[in-house]
């Protein structure tokens, strides 16, 4: 996104284990802005870690919550914005996200496999949506939220065997074609 547009300059989006928290660091320090994660500003709003807004208040709340995160975000961060790979789901979330691509902003879509987000989460019982068998229950969560991440996405980025600093060149990468009229947006994804 150009810096004279408001909005963040780029928002990356994708499921547990893609990197987008870790990417958005990367992403920050290179172009020396700062990063901001909605799960993070949820848990401070709350006052509480995610997996105990998911038991005390529900999905439900937790969602409501994320969505006042995003458009917070959006409207007030100038740096890498990265959001929970929920967030996506919610219908404002996504006409927000919608919106601020029409004014030029950029989503990206981090792009990973099972195989590759396993050790990055752990598939651990601190990710409330991955209880029970966690692999099928991330495989399940991505078969479901990939074509809503794509339809979000102006950019998709595969991470799969990538270091951050990696991503982040990649990023970059598609970035300048994009601009310089490298090809489409289809062509990007």
């Amino acid at each position: 996104m150009p810096a004279d547009t408001p909005g963040p300059r780029v928002v990356l989006v994708g499921p547990p284990g893609a990197g987008k928290s870790t990417v958005a660091a990367a992403l920050a320090e290179r172009w020396r802005l700062t990063v901001r994660d909605t799960d993070a500003d949820v848990e401070r709003v709350a006052g509480k870690p995610i997996t105990e807004i998911f038991v005390d208040d529900g999905e439900p709340a937790f969602r409501a919550l994320e969505r006042d995160a995003v458009a917070a975000a959006l409207a007030q961060h100038d740096g890498v914005l990265a959001l929970g790979g929920g967030a996506v789901l919610d219908a404002g979330t996504r006409a927000a996200l919608a919106d601020y691509r029409a004014g030029g902003g950029v989503v990206v879509f981090l792009d990973v496999s099972l195989a590759h987000a396993a050790p990055r989460v752990g598939l651990n019982r601190s990710r409330p949506l991955l209880l029970g068998n966690p692999r099928a229950q991330w495989q399940a969560l991505m078969d479901a939220r990939r074509p809503v991440y794509e339809e979000v996405a102006t950019l998709r980025v595969p991470t799969d065997g990538m270091r951050p600093a990696g991503v982040a060149e990649a990023i970059e990468s598609a970035l300048t074609d994009l601009r310089v009229g490298g090809g489409t947006e289809e062509e990007q994804r």
